[in-house]
């Protein structure tokens, strides 16, 4: 761990991101700062190059939502090498979250994540709102345009229940020519009003009115389906069926539990990091099997060192999203993670 990255664990988690988000936006500032960022932190050659639902990524290791879900850091992030951003959770408009602190480093840990710990995230999907993140996206740099973005999307938690489908849609039309993909987000959990629909009537209900709109369109952008942890096998395999079954074009997985967090005795909020790694893993491991690996899948959740993004590939993963690991861990875990991954036989192509 490097002194700056050692600094930072001492501070509260929020503060210590804020930090190196202002740190990261002024060197992005400065003649030579992008060119920094890539000696400093991008993997080297393309070996790792890999198309999935028809984009081309430089490498499958990207940064989750939630790590820059305003989109104020897209040149940065993509000056350093990642293969994709997912920006968001991106709501219809400004939307505060949850009163500070709202991220927290868990006390408690287990002899295996010791060194790499897990946090409880109750912050409710603070946003700038949609017309600030689309202001970003369109500021994009000439050296970011062979990056992947992605546009996460969640309800806000003050929005009715009969007006859920329509703070998704509104999010999507908007966004639909300025990112490459979507992510969907239906387990909206880190907030006092947690939104996680688990009937096919539920998710059908936001995901058709997308896949209406998206067939009036000249460009075909993918949409995928983030799911919980906390998903039964009966609720996992209805997911899976509704992949099958629709215009779907994947799944990523997994976002926070809220049942771990549960049985630690903790009453709001979600479990991230190191405590989640295995079963984000057997969880992507699942739907591949289940699949015939016949679906591209984003594996996210408890990937915080090199080996745990090299069994998630392994599991059946196209792409790995990358957040608390990075947030833990720093940068640096690209191109680590990278380096680890060059020595390996590289997938066949996911249609």
């Amino acid at each position: 761990m490097s002194l700056f990255q050692h600094i930072l664990s001492v501070l509260p988690p929020e503060v210590a991101h804020n930090v190196r988000m202002r740190l990261m936006g002024f060197a992005g500032m400065l003649p030579t700062g992008h060119r920094w960022m890539k000696l400093l932190n991008a993997p080297k050659g393309n070996e790792l190059h890999r198309e999935v639902f028809g984009l081309a990524f430089r490498n499958p290791i990207g940064v989750a939502a939630g790590f820059d879900p305003n989109g104020n850091r897209i040149n940065e992030l993509g000056a350093m090498g990642f293969g994709f951003v997912e920006i968001g959770s991106v709501t219809p408009r400004r939307h505060p979250g949850t009163p500070r602190p709202r991220l927290k480093r868990l006390k408690k840990v287990v002899k295996e994540t010791a060194n790499t710990p897990s946090f409880i995230d109750n912050s409710g999907y603070p946003s700038q709102g949609l017309e600030h993140v689309l202001g970003n996206v369109r500021k994009r740099r000439k050296h970011t345009k062979e990056l992947v973005i992605g546009c996460n999307i969640s309800k806000m938690t003050s929005t009715h229940p009969e007006d859920i489908t329509k703070d998704y849609l509104r999010v999507f039309r908007n966004m639909y020519q300025y990112v490459d993909f979507f992510v969907i987000n239906i387990a909206c959990n880190t907030s006092t009003k947690p939104f996680e629909p688990r009937t096919e009537e539920e998710i059908r209900a936001i995901l058709d009115p997308l896949f209406e709109f998206r067939r009036g369109q000249p460009d075909y952008c993918p949409i995928l389906l983030k799911v919980s942890p906390d998903l039964t096998k009966d609720e996992l395999d209805m997911v899976i069926d509704i992949l099958i079954e629709t215009p779907l074009d994947g799944i990523e997985a997994v976002a926070g539990s809220t049942q771990m967090a549960e049985k630690m005795g903790i009453a709001n909020g979600a479990i991230s990091g190191a405590l989640l790694t295995e079963r984000a893993i057997e969880t992507v491991r699942y739907i591949a099997e289940r699949t015939e690996h016949n679906y591209p899948i984003i594996g996210s959740g408890g990937m915080m060192t090199p080996e745990d993004v090299k069994r998630m590939l392994e599991a059946g993963a196209s792409l790995v999203a990358l957040n608390s690991g990075l947030r833990q861990n720093g940068m640096r875990l690209l191109k680590k993670a990278a380096k680890g991954l060059t020595t390996q036989p590289k997938p066949e192509t996911t249609p």
